[in-house]
């Protein structure tokens, strides 16, 4: 997929009404499955997962608000942020001031509509821009729901794409927000798209498993459920918010000192984006950064949670996302893998002087005292492959691109100059 694919397929996704259960997110991962082999895996409600249970399936078939002269307003079918998310099914007749205590609006941004849930706490209510709000008069009001709200089923989508080793690395996005362009579909679309490239590799280094599941209960529910397997994630990213006109940011892992961490942080900053501080807040790198689990996962974001207007409400639509700035998530997203991919360390076979290049028909004339790059890099890759470097420190010491000391290194390797030891983890194995 190129960007314009990636903005056709959030296109076709972004009227889905979403929530952390219900048809809504089936339909999105059975629509993602049309373009990637994922499985939809099914987690019974009541279903203890750490501290956490998992909830009654939410099915929503209809929403609006009667006003006393009959039109329908707050409609679902007109936008799905019109209802808070879990509201509690029921027809209620109501005055005004019964009404408005269950209404949710943005003085600030009066035409938008705000984005609104009650996942763990029953209750019900709507969500319209802040003037028609204020526009209702007095008189009697019907609140419609119709749905249920019982014992079903969290649904995500889960697909491994296999590689010479069985340590993963793992991507995540959150798939649970309804009409929410950037905050939800960019996220989805462009792992999705990542998928398909990982998929036409003819091999891999690493696995690759990705999972696309509803936010923080989703992440918890995967987790509880593979426990066992932890041993085997190497780390990986968390990818959200990747559409809008911002710059690249990067929020380390815990510790912040992987190879995940670093290939991350090169990257970004490659494409002239920065390093966050970390915090125990966010999407669900949280949950991959508890105590207990403790896992490398940072997280990949253009313009982070709550730091742009449109968070959270009905403008962060379609317009908000590029399929240029999509198009470029993907290829930052792609040069992470080719750096986990091919940052080894190396071992120089012959350490004592620089070796004869030009015998071994390596060297390349340059014109007047300057060598061609290319030769440069090789002369660095021989003098930091000391069994203990790997290759991602040598680029950002010699400030020279990782993929043209890949290239080189590879030469040296067939030249029996060099000699791989291993991934850029100690004790790891190539």
């Amino acid at each position: 997929m190129n960007g314009r694919d990636m903005y056709a397929l959030a296109e076709r996704l972004y009227p889905i009404c979403r929530s952390i259960t219900g048809y809504g997110l089936r339909q999105t991962l059975e629509i993602m499955a049309g373009a990637v082999p994922l499985e939809i895996e099914g987690v019974a409600s009541g279903t203890r997962v750490f501290d956490w249970q998992v909830p009654d399936e939410w099915r929503l078939d209809a929403a609006y608000i009667q006003t006393p002269d009959g039109e329908r307003i707050a409609d679902v079918d007109r936008h799905s942020l019109h209802l808070m998310s879990y509201s509690l099914p029921g027809r209620r007749t109501l005055t005004l001031p019964e009404l408005l205590p269950h209404l949710y609006s943005l003085p600030q941004h009066p035409e938008w509509i705000p984005y609104r849930t009650s996942y763990y706490e029953p209750d019900w209510g709507f969500c319209l821009p802040h003037q028609r709000l204020c526009a209702l008069v007095d008189g009697t009001y019907e609140a419609v729901i119709e749905g249920d709200l019982s014992p079903g089923e969290l649904n995500y989508g889960e697909l491994l794409i296999p590689g010479r080793s069985d340590r993963e690395v793992l991507f995540f996005s959150h798939a649970c927000h309804p009409s929410l362009a950037n905050d939800n579909l960019a996220g989805l679309v462009t792992t999705c798209a990542l998928a398909q490239r990982l998929l036409s590799m003819s091999t891999r280094r690493y696995s690759y498993r990705f999972v696309w599941a509803p936010g923080t209960i989703g992440s918890i529910v995967w987790l509880a459920r593979n426990q066992a397997r932890l041993r085997e994630i190497k780390g990986g990213l968390v990818a959200v918010l990747l559409g809008d006109k911002g710059q690249l940011q990067y929020k380390p892992s815990r510790n912040g000192d992987s190879e995940i961490d670093a290939a991350a942080a090169y990257v970004c900053g490659r494409r002239g984006g920065r390093v966050r501080e970390f915090e125990p807040y966010g999407y669900d790198e949280r949950q991959f950064a508890s105590p207990g689990i403790a896992l490398p996962v940072g997280r990949l974001t253009r313009t982070p949670n709550g730091e742009y207007a449109e968070y959270h409400t009905s403008a962060d639509d379609l317009s908000l996302i590029l399929p240029e700035q999509l198009e470029a998530s993907l290829d930052a997203l792609s040069e992470f893998v080719d750096v986990l991919e091919h940052n080894r360390r190396y071992v120089n076979l012959q350490p004592y002087c620089e070796p004869q290049l030009g015998k071994r028909g390596l060297y390349r004339k340059g014109g007047g005292e300057a060598l061609p790059d290319r030769n440069i890099a090789m002369l660095w890759a021989l003098n930091q492959s000391d069994g203990k470097t790997p290759l991602l420190d040598i680029a950002e010491r010699s400030q020279i691109p990782f993929s043209v000391l890949r290239d080189v290194a590879a030469e040296l390797e067939s030249s029996h100059l060099l000699e791989g030891r291993g991934d850029a983890e100690e004790g790891s194995d190539s």
